[in-house]
């Protein structure tokens, strides 16, 4: 296991490899390579997503999850040094794709937090509780059962939303599935009188352009929406509650995105305001957008700016806005990265000092 010390090593030395001034969204240029203040032990096989988990009671405590993606694969667990943290690890998994977080699932009349997995092979969601990791899903829901055609049950993608009532849904993607309008599937997941979370299929929508394929989900729980990567093509925005249809309500980033659109993820400013993140995967770089919208659209999102990271051909990110720490003051961006890591940047390093 590496010290703090040598994991910020590591990250300088990447940077000074490849640090040079590069071609923005817009034309203009971008800042230097953005370097991690931490880079996390490697897992065996293959990163692919991580989700934050904030520690309420000790925020300094904080744990970041993250999938290895192999047939072999598991949830890896991180400290906010970047170092494995072992008796919680969830090994045995086969092919575990993407993961998110949620708060407050009521369990057997108590508020319990969950990781939810994506677990490819066996076309089933994982949950686990937080923060000791322990299965509380009676060992997998399956999903997109009834899907006939190849690879429609193979999952990708996941993202969570509780709504304001407190229910709280899996939304979820596959390799692979239909062009107009079910691609993704969301469920809501309640107990089963038991303490075992069970899931119940309330909805299919997503267009879908055939493309490449969709994986990287994100929800804003405060302002109720649903983006999710149409890979070469754009990102898509729904309406998380069900209740309000499926009418897509914009395609963002259709032009500046040099390769496949990626892993997003979202930082609120205030509980309206602030950016959305996507990745453009092959560049290293990701570009930033206004969550609120502009010119009254609350749909038109402008672009904002463009950064080039460290990370390599980063697919799955997640950011946070609450300070844990001395370090992550202003909040902490997580990106995965093929070296097998994940690479932990402040927020104040992505946008400045005054943001």
């Amino acid at each position: 296991m590496r010290t703090s010390a040598a994991i910020i090593l590591t990250g300088c030395i990447i940077t000074i490899m490849a640090c040079k001034a590069t071609t923005g969204i817009n034309g203009g240029n971008t800042d230097d390579i953005i370097k991690p203040v931490i880079i996390t032990d490697t897992v065996q096989h293959d990163t692919d997503d991580p989700a934050i988990w904030i520690n309420p009671a000790n925020p300094a405590a904080s744990l970041i999850l993250g999938t290895d993606k192999d047939q072999d694969g598991a949830l890896y667990v991180f400290d906010l040094q970047g170092r494995i943290i072992q008796d919680k690890v969830v090994y045995n998994l086969q092919r575990p794709n993407n993961v998110d977080v949620e708060y407050g699932l009521n369990l057997q009349g108590k508020p319990a937090d969950i990781a939810v997995v994506t677990e490819r092979f066996t076309h089933k969601l994982r949950i686990y509780s937080l923060p000791d990791m322990k299965p509380v899903d009676g060992g997998g829901i399956e999903v997109f059962t009834g899907e006939t055609g190849t690879e429609y049950r193979d999952l990708m993608g996941i993202a969570l939303y509780k709504d304001p009532a407190g229910k709280i849904y899996a939304v979820v993607g596959r390799k692979t599935g239909p062009r107009h309008g079910e691609y993704l599937w969301q469920y809501l997941l309640e107990d089963n009188g038991q303490g075992t979370v069970k899931g119940t299929l309330v909805r299919k929508f997503g267009k879908f352009s055939g493309k490449k394929e969709i994986e990287a989900i994100a929800v804003d729980d405060v302002l109720g929406y649903i983006y999710y990567s149409d890979e070469g093509y754009g990102i898509r925005k729904y309406y998380a509650d069900p209740a309000k249809g499926n009418e897509e309500l914009t395609v963002l980033g259709r032009k500046g995105f040099k390769q496949d659109h990626e892993g997003i993820s979202i930082y609120p400013v205030t509980d309206s305001t602030g950016y959305i993140l996507v990745s453009d995967q092959q560049t290293n770089h990701f570009h930033l957008f206004s969550r609120e919208g502009s010119n009254g659209n609350p749909h038109q999102h402008t672009f904002i700016r463009s950064v080039h990271l460290s990370t390599l051909e980063s697919d799955g990110s997640d950011v946070v806005a609450k300070p844990l720490n001395a370090t992550f003051a202003k909040g902490l961006f997580v990106a995965m990265s093929t070296d097998k890591t994940f690479h932990f940047y402040r927020w104040e390093d992505l946008m400045g000092k005054d943001h």
